[in-house]
């Protein structure tokens, strides 16, 4: 018989825990620069075909967990698109390079999603590159964080509504035409839509708005054959923390969930592709939790 190795790892020490170093980046920051840098399943995950022929994009694809979710989509079999600022493009690069290693078309299309026209234009060229569209996740967000409702800035307001609610909208309104039957759409929650901190009330808030947003479409589109559903991730350890958080507040980031540290990007990665997978057909309107014991989804 063949000897197949058993492999469990103890969640708790799998990946770094705190004290982390304090770190802070500029808007949008980089993967590359953190300390430590984060895992998106570079080394570890392995693809199985379960999205062979399908064809993805990703809104925030080039770090964090939209970045997890394009290398597990390629090593599965699916062609993807990664959608991040210019700013982005030395990580977007990497991600890039990884999805052609996986033997994938990975295409990259740099641009700002507060832009309406913008996310327009993206799907249109998505599907032009591609030759269509059967999985979107809207992922990208812009969170800052704020001691008090006093000290938010219409600007930074601003900024926060249209990258989390208003873009997942205006892209996921354009690509609809496009989806054929056994489409999948995922949206990036976060737990802040069901505990949130009082200092990310403008964040939380548009994560609430993206459950309901998952839940009603759901609706609307589950009769048309198409699926949408969401991830609620906790803590997880992403460029999005060093360029939002007070660098002090980062060294204990994640050490009060019960696995007692950050979630790292690729143990989310096979959510993504569970939701994205046809097998998972009667998963429609669910919001998945992943926050290391913490959360409600």
């Amino acid at each position: 018989m063949k000897d197949n190795k058993i492999i469990r790892d103890n969640p708790v020490k799998k990946y770094p825990r705190p004290p982390y170093p304090a770190q802070s980046q500029p808007f949008p920051a980089l993967a590359k620069k953190m300390d430590p840098v984060p895992d998106h399943g570079e080394s570890s995950y392995r693809g199985s075909g379960r999205l062979a022929g399908r064809l993805a994009l990703i809104t925030g694809g080039d770090s964090g967990i939209g970045r997890a979710a394009a290398i597990a989509f390629a090593r599965e079999g699916a062609d993807v698109v990664i959608n991040y600022l210019p700013a982005e493009e030395e990580d977007a690069a990497d991600v890039l390079a990884l999805i052609e290693e996986a033997g994938q078309k990975g295409i990259g299309i740099p641009g700002d999603i507060r832009d309406k026209g913008f996310c327009r234009q993206l799907v249109e060229d998505v599907v032009k590159q591609l030759g269509g569209l059967d999985i979107l996740v809207n992922n990208a967000a812009y969170q800052q964080t704020y001691d008090s409702i006093l000290d938010i800035p219409d600007e930074s307001f601003d900024d926060t509504m249209k990258t989390n609610v208003y873009a997942p909208f205006w892209i996921t309104k354009a690509a609809l035409p496009h989806m054929p039957e056994g489409s999948a759409i995922i949206v990036t929650a976060s737990v802040q839509a069901y505990d949130p901190e009082e200092k990310l009330l403008d964040y939380a808030l548009t994560k609430a708005t993206n459950v309901s947003f998952v839940k009603s479409l759901a609706k609307q589109l589950g009769p048309k054959g198409i699926r949408v559903n969401g991830v609620a991730p906790g803590p997880v350890w992403t460029p999005l923390q060093t360029c939002s958080k007070d660098p002090e507040t980062l060294v204990d980031f994640g050490a009060d969930t019960p696995l007692g540290r950050a979630g790292q990007p690729a143990e989310l990665a096979s959510i993504f592709v569970q939701l994205a997978d046809s097998e998972a057909s009667y998963a429609n309107g669910q919001i998945y939790g992943a926050a290391g014991g913490g959360g409600h989804p």
